[in-house]
Protein backbone atom coordinates (compact mmCIF):
# COMPACT_ATOMS: atom_id res chain seq x y z
CA UNK A 1 0.00 0.00 0.00
CA UNK A 2 1.25 3.57 -0.74
CA UNK A 3 1.14 5.88 1.99
CA UNK A 4 -2.51 7.17 1.09
CA UNK A 5 -3.94 3.76 1.23
CA UNK A 6 -2.41 2.93 4.35
CA UNK A 7 -3.33 5.82 6.04
CA UNK A 8 -7.36 5.19 4.82
CA UNK A 9 -6.88 1.52 6.10
CA UNK A 10 -5.81 2.24 9.27
CA UNK A 11 -8.22 5.60 9.86
CA UNK A 12 -10.77 3.24 8.62
CA UNK A 13 -10.31 0.75 11.12
CA UNK A 14 -10.29 2.97 13.90
CA UNK A 15 -13.41 4.74 13.14
CA UNK A 16 -15.58 1.34 12.74
CA UNK A 17 -13.78 -0.15 15.69
CA UNK A 18 -15.10 3.09 17.22
CA UNK A 19 -11.65 3.70 18.92
CA UNK A 20 -12.33 7.17 16.90
CA UNK A 21 -15.81 8.11 18.32
CA UNK A 22 -18.84 9.78 16.13
CA UNK A 23 -18.32 13.40 16.36
CA UNK A 24 -14.76 12.99 17.76
CA UNK A 25 -12.48 15.98 15.56
CA UNK A 26 -10.00 14.64 13.09
CA UNK A 27 -6.94 16.45 12.96
CA UNK A 28 -5.01 16.42 9.42
CA UNK A 29 -1.98 17.77 10.56
CA UNK A 30 -1.35 15.10 13.35
CA UNK A 31 -2.19 12.44 11.07
CA UNK A 32 0.83 13.58 8.91
CA UNK A 33 2.82 13.84 11.88
CA UNK A 34 2.07 10.15 13.36
CA UNK A 35 3.03 8.82 9.66
CA UNK A 36 5.89 11.21 8.98
CA UNK A 37 4.30 12.05 6.08
CA UNK A 38 3.18 15.00 4.08
CA UNK A 39 -0.37 16.60 4.41
CA UNK A 40 -1.28 15.33 0.91
CA UNK A 41 -1.96 11.08 1.21
CA UNK A 42 -3.47 12.09 4.34
CA UNK A 43 -5.85 14.35 2.67
CA UNK A 44 -6.49 11.71 0.19
CA UNK A 45 -7.25 9.31 2.50
CA UNK A 46 -9.55 11.77 4.48
CA UNK A 47 -11.67 12.19 0.57
CA UNK A 48 -11.82 8.63 0.50
CA UNK A 49 -13.47 8.01 4.17
CA UNK A 50 -15.43 11.30 3.63
CA UNK A 51 -17.15 9.11 0.28
CA UNK A 52 -17.45 6.27 2.79
CA UNK A 53 -19.20 8.20 4.85
CA UNK A 54 -17.06 7.69 7.68
CA UNK A 55 -15.98 11.25 8.05
CA UNK A 56 -17.81 14.96 7.56
CA UNK A 57 -15.29 17.69 6.24
CA UNK A 58 -17.10 20.67 6.70
CA UNK A 59 -15.51 23.52 4.92
CA UNK A 60 -14.20 26.12 7.77
CA UNK A 61 -15.29 24.45 10.74
CA UNK A 62 -13.08 21.28 10.36
CA UNK A 63 -13.04 17.68 10.08
CA UNK A 64 -14.94 15.23 12.23
CA UNK A 65 -15.96 11.45 12.60
CA UNK A 66 -19.59 10.91 11.12
CA UNK A 67 -22.01 9.96 13.31
CA UNK A 68 -23.68 6.81 12.26
CA UNK A 69 -26.77 7.56 10.15
CA UNK A 70 -29.80 5.73 12.05
CA UNK A 71 -32.04 5.97 8.57
CA UNK A 72 -29.74 3.75 6.63
CA UNK A 73 -29.22 0.97 9.38
CA UNK A 74 -32.33 -1.02 8.54
CA UNK A 75 -31.81 -1.08 4.77
CA UNK A 76 -28.40 -2.50 5.71
CA UNK A 77 -29.85 -5.20 7.69
CA UNK A 78 -32.16 -6.27 5.37
CA UNK A 79 -29.91 -6.43 2.60
CA UNK A 80 -27.57 -8.62 4.52
CA UNK A 81 -30.22 -10.66 6.09
CA UNK A 82 -31.11 -11.63 2.60
CA UNK A 83 -27.59 -12.29 1.29
CA UNK A 84 -26.47 -14.32 4.14
CA UNK A 85 -29.56 -16.25 4.82
CA UNK A 86 -28.80 -17.76 1.01
CA UNK A 87 -25.19 -17.91 1.72
CA UNK A 88 -26.25 -19.93 4.95
CA UNK A 89 -29.08 -22.57 3.21
CA UNK A 90 -26.11 -22.98 -0.19
CA UNK A 91 -23.73 -23.78 2.98
CA UNK A 92 -25.40 -26.15 4.70
CA UNK A 93 -26.36 -28.16 1.56
CA UNK A 94 -22.82 -27.52 -0.01
CA UNK A 95 -20.48 -27.17 3.08
CA UNK A 96 -17.60 -30.17 2.82
CA UNK A 97 -16.31 -31.83 6.02
CA UNK A 98 -13.06 -29.73 6.02
CA UNK A 99 -15.52 -26.68 5.63
CA UNK A 100 -17.54 -27.09 9.10
CA UNK A 101 -13.92 -28.55 10.84
CA UNK A 102 -12.71 -24.80 9.67
CA UNK A 103 -16.64 -23.30 10.94
CA UNK A 104 -16.11 -25.15 14.54
CA UNK A 105 -13.13 -24.00 15.22
CA UNK A 106 -13.89 -20.16 14.55
CA UNK A 107 -16.56 -20.33 16.83
CA UNK A 108 -13.70 -22.11 19.30
CA UNK A 109 -11.52 -19.37 18.72
CA UNK A 110 -14.56 -17.22 19.08
CA UNK A 111 -15.15 -18.78 22.66
CA UNK A 112 -11.49 -18.10 23.27
CA UNK A 113 -12.15 -14.11 23.49
CA UNK A 114 -14.98 -14.24 24.90
CA UNK A 115 -13.19 -15.94 28.07
CA UNK A 116 -10.42 -13.40 27.76
CA UNK A 117 -12.73 -10.89 27.00
CA UNK A 118 -11.04 -9.84 24.00
CA UNK A 119 -13.67 -7.75 22.00
CA UNK A 120 -11.69 -6.89 19.38
CA UNK A 121 -10.83 -10.57 18.64
CA UNK A 122 -14.33 -11.59 19.41
CA UNK A 123 -15.06 -9.16 16.25
CA UNK A 124 -12.90 -10.36 14.22
CA UNK A 125 -13.57 -13.94 14.97
CA UNK A 126 -17.07 -13.02 14.09
CA UNK A 127 -16.35 -11.70 10.59
CA UNK A 128 -14.29 -14.83 10.23
CA UNK A 129 -16.86 -16.49 10.59
CA UNK A 130 -19.38 -15.23 8.32
CA UNK A 131 -16.69 -14.81 5.58
CA UNK A 132 -16.40 -18.50 6.13
CA UNK A 133 -19.87 -19.56 5.48
CA UNK A 134 -20.12 -17.68 2.75
CA UNK A 135 -16.71 -19.49 1.37
CA UNK A 136 -18.79 -22.98 1.98
CA UNK A 137 -21.51 -21.95 -0.03
CA UNK A 138 -19.18 -21.74 -3.23
CA UNK A 139 -19.24 -17.78 -3.48
CA UNK A 140 -16.51 -16.23 -1.14
CA UNK A 141 -16.74 -13.47 -3.35
CA UNK A 142 -19.86 -12.04 -2.08
CA UNK A 143 -18.28 -10.70 1.48
CA UNK A 144 -16.86 -7.99 -0.46
CA UNK A 145 -20.36 -6.72 -1.24
CA UNK A 146 -21.71 -7.57 2.15
CA UNK A 147 -18.51 -5.11 3.41
CA UNK A 148 -19.59 -2.41 1.40
CA UNK A 149 -23.10 -2.52 2.71
CA UNK A 150 -22.30 -3.08 6.27
CA UNK A 151 -19.83 -0.24 6.65
CA UNK A 152 -21.78 1.89 8.81
CA UNK A 153 -23.41 -1.57 10.64
CA UNK A 154 -20.33 -2.16 11.58
CA UNK A 155 -19.90 0.73 13.81
CA UNK A 156 -23.22 0.19 15.36
CA UNK A 157 -22.62 -3.32 16.27
CA UNK A 158 -19.26 -2.55 17.73
CA UNK A 159 -21.47 -0.43 20.34
CA UNK A 160 -23.41 -3.92 21.02
CA UNK A 161 -21.01 -6.06 21.76
CA UNK A 162 -20.00 -4.58 25.62
CA UNK A 163 -23.57 -4.92 26.18
CA UNK A 164 -25.14 -7.28 28.90
CA UNK A 165 -24.39 -11.21 27.91
CA UNK A 166 -24.22 -9.36 24.09
CA UNK A 167 -21.23 -11.86 23.28
CA UNK A 168 -22.60 -14.99 25.09
CA UNK A 169 -25.46 -14.34 23.36
CA UNK A 170 -23.49 -14.01 19.45
CA UNK A 171 -21.69 -16.92 20.21
CA UNK A 172 -24.69 -19.15 21.26
CA UNK A 173 -26.60 -18.24 17.99
CA UNK A 174 -22.94 -18.88 16.33
CA UNK A 175 -22.88 -22.22 17.52
CA UNK A 176 -26.41 -23.43 16.63
CA UNK A 177 -25.81 -21.39 13.43
CA UNK A 178 -22.49 -24.20 12.83
CA UNK A 179 -24.62 -26.70 13.91
CA UNK A 180 -27.69 -26.52 11.41
CA UNK A 181 -25.07 -25.95 8.66
CA UNK A 182 -23.17 -29.14 9.88
CA UNK A 183 -26.27 -31.47 10.22
CA UNK A 184 -27.12 -30.04 6.31
CA UNK A 185 -30.28 -28.25 7.40
CA UNK A 186 -30.69 -25.59 5.35
CA UNK A 187 -34.42 -23.91 6.15
CA UNK A 188 -32.83 -24.26 10.17
CA UNK A 189 -29.37 -22.37 9.33
CA UNK A 190 -31.48 -19.42 7.07
CA UNK A 191 -33.52 -18.99 10.41
CA UNK A 192 -31.02 -18.76 12.90
CA UNK A 193 -29.40 -16.36 11.01
CA UNK A 194 -32.01 -14.57 10.33
CA UNK A 195 -32.69 -14.28 13.83
CA UNK A 196 -29.34 -13.48 14.62
CA UNK A 197 -29.33 -10.66 12.31
CA UNK A 198 -33.28 -9.25 13.82
CA UNK A 199 -31.82 -8.21 16.52
CA UNK A 200 -29.73 -5.53 15.15
CA UNK A 201 -32.50 -4.21 14.05
CA UNK A 202 -34.60 -4.55 16.84
CA UNK A 203 -32.28 -3.27 19.16
CA UNK A 204 -32.19 0.27 17.21
CA UNK A 205 -34.18 2.75 19.69
CA UNK A 206 -32.27 1.51 22.79
CA UNK A 207 -29.35 1.80 21.38
CA UNK A 208 -29.42 5.30 21.08
CA UNK A 209 -30.57 5.82 24.21
CA UNK A 210 -27.05 4.63 24.92
CA UNK A 211 -25.46 7.00 23.03
CA UNK A 212 -27.26 9.72 22.06
CA UNK A 213 -24.41 11.77 20.58
CA UNK A 214 -23.34 8.76 18.33
CA UNK A 215 -26.46 9.16 15.81
CA UNK A 216 -27.67 11.49 12.94
CA UNK A 217 -31.39 10.70 12.08
CA UNK A 218 -34.12 9.63 14.15
CA UNK A 219 -33.26 5.78 15.23
CA UNK A 220 -36.49 5.78 16.77
CA UNK A 221 -38.14 6.00 13.00
CA UNK A 222 -35.59 3.70 12.00
CA UNK A 223 -36.63 1.18 14.67
CA UNK A 224 -40.04 1.42 13.82
CA UNK A 225 -39.82 0.84 10.20
CA UNK A 226 -37.88 -1.91 11.28
CA UNK A 227 -40.30 -3.27 13.42
CA UNK A 228 -42.96 -2.74 10.46
CA UNK A 229 -40.88 -4.33 7.34
CA UNK A 230 -38.89 -7.18 8.88
CA UNK A 231 -40.87 -8.15 12.17
CA UNK A 232 -44.04 -8.40 12.08
CA UNK A 233 -44.69 -10.43 9.06
CA UNK A 234 -43.23 -13.07 10.32
CA UNK A 235 -46.55 -15.26 11.55
CA UNK A 236 -44.92 -18.38 12.61
CA UNK A 237 -41.33 -18.68 14.60
CA UNK A 238 -39.16 -21.64 14.68
CA UNK A 239 -38.52 -22.66 18.06
CA UNK A 240 -35.17 -24.83 18.52
CA UNK A 241 -35.33 -27.13 21.55
CA UNK A 242 -32.45 -27.19 23.58
CA UNK A 243 -30.96 -23.97 22.84
CA UNK A 244 -30.18 -21.40 25.85
CA UNK A 245 -32.81 -19.09 23.76
CA UNK A 246 -35.25 -20.56 22.69
CA UNK A 247 -37.39 -18.38 20.99
CA UNK A 248 -39.27 -16.55 24.18
CA UNK A 249 -36.03 -15.55 24.99
CA UNK A 250 -35.39 -14.29 21.61
CA UNK A 251 -37.90 -11.47 22.02
CA UNK A 252 -36.02 -8.33 20.33
CA UNK A 253 -37.51 -5.89 23.29
CA UNK A 254 -37.96 -8.29 26.40
CA UNK A 255 -33.94 -9.63 26.06
CA UNK A 256 -32.63 -5.71 24.97
CA UNK A 257 -33.40 -4.75 28.46
CA UNK A 258 -30.90 -6.32 30.34
CA UNK A 259 -28.42 -3.97 28.43
CA UNK A 260 -26.43 -1.85 31.08
CA UNK A 261 -23.75 -0.49 29.68
CA UNK A 262 -23.17 3.07 28.82
CA UNK A 263 -20.02 3.16 25.82
CA UNK A 264 -18.53 1.31 22.78
CA UNK A 265 -15.66 -0.35 22.70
Amino acid sequence: MNAAQLIHFHLRNEIISMRRRPGEPVNEKDIAQTYRVSRTPVREALLRLSEEGLIDIVAKSGTIVSRIPADELPEAILARKAIEQMTARMAAELAAKSDILKLRAIVERQNEALRSNDINGFHEEDEALHRAIMGAAGYPGIWRFVEEIKVQLDRFRRLTLPQAHRMERALAEHTELVDAIGAGNPERAATVIGNHLDWLGASLAEIREINPDYFSGNPEDAHSRWIRRALAPAANPVTFGGSRFDEPDRDPHGRHREIKGHEGA
